[in-house]
């Protein structure tokens, strides 16, 4: 449905009062498209006022890792703090960026689930060109493996240990892994800086189908 006179899609203006409000929302696949829109919002509102957090709302199942790691530095570049949401799902880059969020405002929504896993490297070309596409590829696993142990408190070598194979989080399961600071069932709850803790306590109770490792303090 479009506005016959904006020419705007009903979409199109619910995104623009989100972003009026200092929200942006992750809600498809990490494509360069995806990137370049997001990295356009967050700057245009870090010029606006560098001193009001941004909050980057993700229901994602992953994507593009040239396309993350463009997102992730540009929410590292700007003064303001970036805090981050996840809601439904974020997969592989979505919880890369999730657990990148500003530390202390990395929150769940309470039924939310948080997949960690390599990624594809998604070679092609002659032998040569895929030699040096997997050289490049390592590397970049490499430097994704230490920021996600700076953000969580885990040690690089568990981070590449349980990214080697899909691993599954419950939110309470990634509060206590260190992907995120706080389970939220209220925005007041933040607003009022309610701490919701491991045990629940503030929080609808996660179903906890495995056991996890101990968190330490995440870092920024």
């Amino acid at each position: 449905m479009r506005g016959a006179a904006s020419g705007m899609t009903l979409t199109d203006s619910v995104f623009e009062r989100l972003l009026r409000e200092r929200i942006v929302f992750l809600g498809s696949q990490v494509d360069d498209e995806i990137s370049n829109r997001l990295c356009a919002q967050l700057l245009l509102l870090a010029a606006e006022d560098p001193t009001r957090d941004v909050n980057l709302y993700i229901n994602s199942p992953g994507g593009s890792v040239t396309a993350g790691m463009a997102i992730f530095d540009t929410m590292e570049l700007i003064e303001c703090d970036v805090a981050t949401w996840a809601m439904g799902l974020a997969a592989s880059m979505g919880q890369f960026l999730l657990s990148a969020g500003a530390k202390g405002k990395r929150y769940a929504l309470p039924h939310s689930r948080i997949l960690m896993h390599q990624g594809s490297a998604g070679l092609y070309g002659s032998a040569s060109d895929i030699k040096i596409q997997a050289e490049q590829w390592n590397l970049t696993k490499q430097e994704m493996a230490v920021i996600t142990a700076e953000h969580t408190g885990q040690t690089v070598e568990q981070i590449e240990k349980d990214a080697d194979r899909d691993r599954w989080f419950t939110a309470k399961q990634a509060l206590e892994y260190g992907f995120v600071d706080q389970i939220v069932t209220r925005v007041g709850q933040v607003a009022a800086d309610v701490p919701i803790s491991s045990d629940g306590a503030g929080a609808s109770e996660p179903v906890d189908d495995s056991d996890s490792d101990s968190s330490s303090d995440p870092k920024k």
